[in-house]
């Protein structure tokens, strides 16, 4: 135990492993959702549907141990939500390719993800982010959180005429998460430790006894994941159509999995100037996450948001993705326990997360609005285009844009140039194409 404490710097980080085993299950009790989600959306693609919630776990489990024994943070990762249903629905089902040269699209933007990193390109790009868009990237996800969280439980739903509107309040979930909310709210205040695991589990308890949950029972057989094992086409991912994926691929897996890294990081107290002392190590790790996932059968692996949940309940260290890790092997084997936890059970924990987040922009310099007013495009984008990289780049480039319009160009680094260039081309010729 003591080398344990002593790898991963308890005693400097301020925790124990007790925390950062019960941050650990809190992060994965919130994005557990992935290992159903994610084979649901891949299976519209034509993709087998059991082989893919195999590679989901196998993927999540091999990236967070590598985040958190690599990099030491207590950042999970798994498929990404947004790249999956672009995979699915934009590149399959919408252009017609297979989802073998899909996946081959995946594992080439990965490696170029992976050659930026290790040239240490992404770890410039991301040491130029201005203080006020890393301050934006924060609040954004936690207004991006909080959209996840109201639509899970209900609160939010879809209408025609205004996008969204408030859903049935009568129905059970609602009353539900409510309780859960509230509870987790209280108890945290109080400091009581697990506060928001306690929540989830409050609620998931509630929901057997209120709302007809269904316990499916414990352990199942994985079943086989060959049917996508190394299934993918890296020469139809070369054909003339899809070069175009692969950089959509590579610019949205770049800002997604930064505006993660750096929001969950800042939330955890891990910036020190701005700067992650172990920036580099966390980019490889996610970097070859995207390419190991390819190889097993699932679209992009990203730093996963909901990492803050987390980070709220205490963790600090890689153990707490560690701990991750371990439960989504578990959860290859325990999927009917892990399916009894509804959404509506984990939403409360997102959603006093995106309200602790949302702090950061009272650090704004509100007095100069071209500061600002890129901070708050990159914060209101994000949930409005359910897009973490979007939200990023109607930042980046509204930053580049009035700092020359206000006389202010010395201000801005060469790099943010550059990726506003990069974001205007790719909304302009990538998106056309």
């Amino acid at each position: 135990m003591q080398a344990i404490k002593r790898y991963f710097g308890f005693d400097e980080a301020k925790t124990d492993f007790k925390t950062e085993l019960l941050a650990g299950l809190t992060t994965f009790l919130t994005m557990a959702y992935i290992v159903f989600v994610n084979p649901s959306i891949l299976a519209d693609a034509g993709m087998p549907r059991e082989a893919v919630f195999v590679a989901t776990c196998l993927v999540a489990a091999i990236a967070s141990l590598v985040m958190g024994l690599y990099a030491n943070y207590p950042i999970a990762c798994a498929p990404g939500m947004g790249l999956n249903a672009y995979f699915a629905y934009t590149v399959v089902k919408g252009m017609g390719f297979s989802w073998q040269a899909g996946l081959g699209a995946v594992f080439l933007s990965g490696c170029l993800f992976l050659l930026v990193s290790l040239v240490g390109l992404r770890e410039a790009i991301v040491r130029g982010i201005p203080r006020s868009l890393r301050i934006a990237i924060t609040s954004g996800i936690g207004l991006f959180l909080a959209l996840i969280a109201l639509k899970s439980a209900g609160y939010v739903v879809a209408h025609p005429a205004t996008f969204v509107a408030l859903g049935d309040l009568r129905k059970p979930a609602i009353a539900l998460s409510a309780i859960g909310f509230f509870a987790i709210v209280a108890l945290d205040y109080w400091r009581v430790r697990g506060a928001i695991l306690l929540g989830i589990l409050l609620v998931t308890v509630l929901s057997f006894i209120f709302d007809q949950n269904v316990f499916h029972g414990v352990v199942s057989t994985p079943p086989s994941i060959a049917p996508t094992l190394f299934a993918l086409d890296i020469k139809g991912a070369l054909s003339t159509g899809i070069v175009n994926v692969v950089l959509v691929f590579f610019l949205v897996e770049l800002f997604d999995a930064t505006g993660t890294l750096m929001g969950v990081a800042n939330r955890a107290g891990l910036l020190t100037q701005g700067k992650m002392a172990r920036l580099n190590r966390a980019l490889l790790a996610d970097s070859t996450a995207i390419v190991a996932g390819a190889m097993l059968g699932t679209s992009s692996t990203t730093a996963f948001v909901e990492s803050a949940s987390g980070v709220q309940a205490g963790g600090r260290t890689g153990m707490t993705a560690i701990v991750v890790a371990v439960l989504f092997v578990l959860a290859l084997f325990f999927s009917p326990l892990a399916g009894a936890v509804p959404a509506y059970a984990t939403a409360p924990a997102l959603l006093y997360v995106a309200c602790l987040m949302l702090r950061d922009l009272a650090d704004l310099d509100w007095l100069d609005a071209s500061e600002a007013v890129p901070a708050a495009l990159t914060t209101l984008t994000m949930p409005f285009t359910y897009s973490i990289a979007d939200g990023v780049a109607f930042g980046f480039i509204a930053y580049a844009v009035l700092k020359l319009l206000c006389g202010k160009m010395r201000d801005v680094a060469k790099v943010v140039w550059v990726i506003a260039a990069l974001f205007v081309f790719r909304f302009v010729y990538l998106a056309a194409g």
